[in-house]
């Protein structure tokens, strides 16, 4: 299971090697995890990185963790919440295609992207996706929306169900299966899920929801478990199959991500969706290859948005 695992995200970073290095504003990297992490994909060509904090502290934390910063640009900041502003503004600048998640709080980073005169929002609803590597299972699961929106509305998880989507196709998904999870596989008026589920399907038959084949409400057995699903008579393309699973909640989501981390040894890599550009989430409890695996992840996203920016160009 563990060399499944390995070749799954080994697969994803192999990806990428024929991809230049994506500039990238890492936010206050200050701590030997979130520098090393930064480090890491620069050695493996996923990232060309502009380092923006306290040149001090970043040295400080180089130098504790036996890394070399040479030829490594670092736009000094003096705290992290303007180490999060300056990062976004070197998106803003055209410098970089991405950021990465240093030493800061997540929500210190979100902030400066969320601002309406100087940050990076679009039309879109921001919303986070684990692309996970669970041993034993036979496809990547993406996992949304378990850390940014706490109790979406309706027409918020249409964003996190189409920014799921968009990821899947970024990431070479052939034929992307949604599945809408609840408690239960049938629609009961006294559980909004599932309510919710059975709108958001009805939106893809609308095609209001466009790219993918969507199926809910759908527990979590039988939304990835094909004999679970032959147990409760679900006839669907999903039911059973599902590459990606939205949660109701964050609630939902964090507990969903966590389980299948922590007690089937998953591998989670994070990422933040619905920006102007792809957003790279690492945490300290992350493997050196989910780190890496997050950065290719945004590499993959930002390629392509670039093949989509040059087809609206031709076309």
């Amino acid at each position: 299971m563990n060399e499944t695992r390995k070749r799954k995200y080994d697969q994803l970073i192999e990806s990428c090697s024929a991809l230049p290095p994506m500039p990238t504003a890492v936010a206050h990297p200050c701590d030997a995890s979130s520098l090393s992490a930064a480090i890491d994909a620069t050695r493996l060509g996923l990232i060309a990185p502009i380092l923006v904090g306290p040149q001090s502290r970043i040295h400080g934390a180089a130098k504790a963790a036996g890394l070399h910063l040479d030829g490594i640009e670092i736009v000094d900041s003096p705290h992290s919440v303007e180490s999060a502003v300056r990062a976004v503004a070197l998106v803003r600048e055209g410098r970089a295609e991405a950021l990465m998640k240093g030493s800061l709080h997540t929500d210190e980073l979100l902030g400066a992207v969320v601002k309406r005169e100087t940050g990076l929002r679009t039309a879109r609803r921001i919303s986070h996706c684990f692309v996970m590597d669970v041993p034993g299972h036979e496809d990547t699961l993406i996992v949304t929306d378990a850390a940014v929106n706490i109790a979406p509305t309706l027409a918020e998880k249409v964003d996190i169900v189409q920014n799921a989507i968009d990821l899947a196709h970024a990431l070479g998904v052939a034929e992307v299966r949604v599945a809408i999870l609840s408690a239960m596989e049938t629609v009961n008026p006294d559980v909004p899920s599932t309510l919710e589920a059975a709108a958001l399907c009805k939106m893809a038959d609308r095609r209001q929801i466009t790219g993918a084949i969507l199926d809910g409400p759908l527990a979590l057995d039988n939304a990835i478990d094909l004999e679970a699903a032959k147990i409760k008579n679900l006839d669907s393309p999903v039911a059973g199959r599902a590459n990606v699973l939205v949660v109701p909640d964050l609630e939902a989501g964090n507990m969903l991500a966590k389980s299948l981390t922590f007690l089937a040894g998953a591998d989670a890599a994070g990422i933040v969706l619905g920006a102007r550009v792809p957003i790279i989430l690492t945490s300290r409890a992350d493997s050196v290859t989910a780190r890496l695996a997050s950065c290719a992840v945004a590499v993959r996203l930002a390629h392509a948005r670039r093949l989509d920016a040059g087809r609206a160009v031709s076309g």
